[in-house]
């Protein structure tokens, strides 16, 4: 497929689809996932498909994809009935899907990722060309408008490269159909703008683009039609320019929203739960000093790369510091690797929840007791499976948790849902210090509203917290102080009530520093 420049169109509704599906039925063990739910995609158009976390979205794609197979109903491709028995199967029809979790090798470098299974050979096909590999996908960057080395190795690259990485191998294939499950979750402004524009010229080739996202502003802006679920089933479908976002958010979680939560107030003279002195790292971290007191959230802004995570790695004792001092309630801790945070007593919540927040192989249970399970071990090494099992369930309540039991594999929960086991882990922990990073990525709207209220208890608690996200909206609303970092600096702490445009201000400037980094 070539992406050349056009301008958009939108999909004719005279138009057969590319895609119909009718009367969707699929269970997993103890979950009836889909109900009958049906779908359409017109050449050339732009389909969000939304709902809640668990709504099952992202089920109906995978079937549509060919990883799950469907129990009931039909899928007609240009009006034709098929049957799609896999991924493979899928791809010869021409339908691409690039996943909400990434699905990259990362031991393989970007290229290698892009082409698995079907690379350029030479020498009579008995030698791969890696030459004419790389030159593929230097091409295909180079039709995104994205500088990124075809020979890096994925695990080197951060999460937005990967998620840049996922959509060039969705493109490779030529498909005409693109399913994109949260792609922008891991983009900033300027690369999700040049993902759009990217989507504007596969739509004016008649490409349809099925569009899951939890962002109303993003549905506003790209999108043809909306497609709402609900609890596995069929709400509507509705125009994306016409419908306002309040009737677009009442069909999926079946009631009017209220989104704002205020964050609590926080003293100023409590005591200094977590201070860090002149952290040093590299170009990563430059000279980072700053501190969080109890009952306070902290929130952390910047463009992408500007060393935010960088920071919460160094001080969970993920990364390795070069210079620098944490104090814990005033006293210097020696923090080498996560072992040592743990009992100094920080939570870490990754942004990247599937690789660094799950055992997505084990049970909901088993995860939530994963950080405290010496408090689970009765002599000889046995644990006490029915004390998990209590606590796991009481959680489950707490945090409202969608799983069928506490014995559900973590890795067959929705994003959002696997985000409040890792929470879960944390809270059981009972973590004094805890640091959020990207809380809400991948996340619908009413479980980001749970969340926020958890943050709040948690900080009325007298938890110090610490939020790390590229949402200026989430950072202003829960946040009593803003840090905010450019390329490895601290460039200055903002009042809550701080505007988005003094955020991007100190987000931007480059060769500053904060003289007195404890300032309000």
């Amino acid at each position: 497929m070539s992406i050349q420049s056009a301008s958009a169109s939108a999909a004719s509704p005279l138009a057969t689809p590319i895609v119909a599906m009718e009367g969707i039925e699929k269970s997993f063990p103890g979950v009836h996932a889909l109900k009958s739910v049906r779908f359409e995609l017109l050449p050339g158009e732009v389909h969000a498909l939304m709902g809640e976390n668990g709504a099952g979205k992202s089920t109906l794609m995978k079937i549509l994809s060919g990883v799950y197979a469907k129990d009931a109903g039909t899928i007609r491709i240009d009006g034709q009935p098929v049957e799609i028995g896999s991924p493979r199967e899928a791809q010869a029809l021409g339908i691409g899907i690039i996943h909400q979790e990434l699905s990259l090798m990362r031991e393989l470098t970007a290229a290698q990722n892009i082409f698995i299974g079907r690379e350029p050979r030479k020498a009579f096909g008995l030698l791969l060309d890696e030459a004419a590999l790389n030159d593929g996908a230097a091409s295909i960057f180079k039709s995104m408008n994205l500088a990124l080395d075809p020979r890096a190795p994925v695990e080197s690259l951060t999460i937005a490269k990967q998620q840049m990485v996922e959509i060039a191998k969705a493109l490779s294939h030529k498909s005409r159909v693109l399913i994109m499950d949260e792609p922008t979750a891991a983009l900033n402004d300027a690369e999700i703008a040049e993902l759009f524009a990217i989507i504007r010229r596969l739509k004016a080739e008649g490409v349809g683009i099925v569009y899951i996202s939890h962002k109303m502003d993003e549905i506003k802006r790209i999108s043809d039609r909306v497609t709402v679920m609900r609890d596995g089933e069929y709400v509507g479908t509705v125009p994306a320019a016409d419908t306002p976002i309040e009737t677009i958010i009442a069909m999926m979680v079946g009631r009017a929203l209220t989104t704002e939560v205020a964050a609590p107030r926080a003293s100023e003279d409590a005591p200094i739960a977590l201070e860090v002195i002149g952290l040093r790292r590299g170009r990563e971290i430059r000279d980072v000093s700053l501190h969080v007191r109890k009952g306070e959230i902290l929130g952390f802004a910047g463009l992408m790369g500007a060393g935010r995570t960088e920071v919460a790695r160094a001080i969970f004792g993920a990364d390795p510091l070069e210079a620098g001092e944490i104090r814990i309630n005033g006293k210097a801790v020696s923090i080498r690797r996560p072992e040592d945070a743990v009992k100094a007593g920080i939570g870490y919540l990754s942004e990247d929840r599937k690789h660094f927040g799950l055992a997505t192989g084990l049970d909901v249970r088993n995860n939530i007791a994963l950080a405290s399970l010496e408090r689970f071990c009765a002599p000889g090494g046995v644990l006490k499976d029915g004390e998990m099992r209590d606590i796991a369930k009481r959680y489950i309540g707490q945090l409202s948790i969608k799983t069928p039991s506490d014995q559900q594999e973590a890795r067959l929960l929705s994003g959002g849902n696997q985000q409040k086991v890792v929470i879960a882990k944390w809270l059981l922990r009972d973590c004094e210090i805890l640091i959020f990073d990207e809380p809400t990525r991948g996340i619908d709207v009413g479980a980001k509203t749970e969340i926020y209220k958890l943050l709040n208890a948690l900080a009325a608690q007298g938890r110090a917290i610490i939020v790390i996200s590229s949402e200026l909206p989430e950072v202003l609303r829960l946040s009593h102080r803003i840090a905010v970092m450019c390329e490895g600096r601290l460039t200055g702490f903002l009042p809550a009530g701080a505007s988005q445009e003094a955020i991007m201000q100190l987000a931007t400037q480059r060769q500053s520093a904060v003289e007195a980094p404890h300032a309000a």
